[in-house]
């Protein structure tokens, strides 16, 4: 029986500064049976900043139902007691700014106009020099208001090839990051199922760690995805959403 719903947030609830149509309702009918936590790789931005997004599009969430990548990756960082040379947005980097001490780490993030070689070359010297290699996600690309755009996955894959170290991944489809909102909610997996657009970090990763799955047809969905993994449950968007979880119970 399912009580719980992992909602990823990027071209689940909205594409670019689009919301998709009906999320807003459809949100509102889900959280009136379910416990809901949002789940993101977003890392171009800070939590606070993404809530007020949100909130501005017309959701009704609370700030401390989110989890992203960068929150993930900042508790790591707190828990290792460790600083990192962060590559970001002038934006996410801030949100780093009061970890103190030796860089210990290089953790990389979506740096949107800042993946410069020198940041990037700066990144890769002190991973030669023995930092341990952390990344918010490795996911290739994302839906945008003009189209699909490049992640992070792909400049993590340009410092591990040239480093010669694998980076840890924190966010999605990190097993311990869907275990933070899980255990929020105060459920067990086989009572959560996962919502996501990312046939990658939110099925394939999801499914890896033993959750149920819908993949919905907007965001970054093509056909083609369904020849690499196959989601336990396929709808057209999250307006669907409701309807398809009352034919479950």
């Amino acid at each position: 029986m399912i009580k719980g719903i992992l909602l990823d947030i990027g071209g689940v609830l909205y594409e670019g500064e689009n919301v998709i149509p009906g999320a807003i309702e459809a949100l509102e009918i889900l959280r009136k049976k379910y416990k809901v936590r949002f789940l993101s790789n977003t890392s171009r931005i800070p939590p606070k900043a993404l809530y007020n997004k949100l909130k501005s599009m017309g959701f009704n969430i609370k700030e401390s139902e989110i989890f992203t990548a960068l929150k993930a990756s900042k508790l790591f960082l707190e828990n290792e007691k460790a600083n990192a040379y962060v590559v970001a947005t002038d934006e996410a980097k801030e949100y780093f700014s009061d970890l103190k001490g030796e860089i210990k780490y290089v953790l990389i993030c979506d740096a949107y106009k800042n993946f410069t070689y020198d940041n990037l070359n700066k990144a890769f010297r002190y991973l030669e020099e023995g930092a341990g290699f952390i990344a918010t996600n490795k996911n290739r690309y994302f839906k945008d208001t003009d189209g699909l755009s490049l992640d992070a996955g792909g400049f993590v894959k340009c410092l591990e090839f040239a480093s010669g170290k694998e980076a840890k991944i924190l966010g999605k489809p990190n097993c311990e990051f869907f275990s933070l909102a899980i255990n929020d909610m105060g459920l067990n997996k086989n009572e959560v199922i996962m919502v996501g657009d990312d046939i990658t970090s939110d099925i394939m990763g999801a499914k890896a760690c033993f959750l149920k799955t819908v993949l919905v047809k907007t965001g970054k969905f093509k056909k083609s995805d369904l020849t690499k993994a196959k989601p336990d449950y396929l709808t057209d968007s999250i307006a669907s959403l409701p309807e398809l979880l009352d034919n479950l119970s």
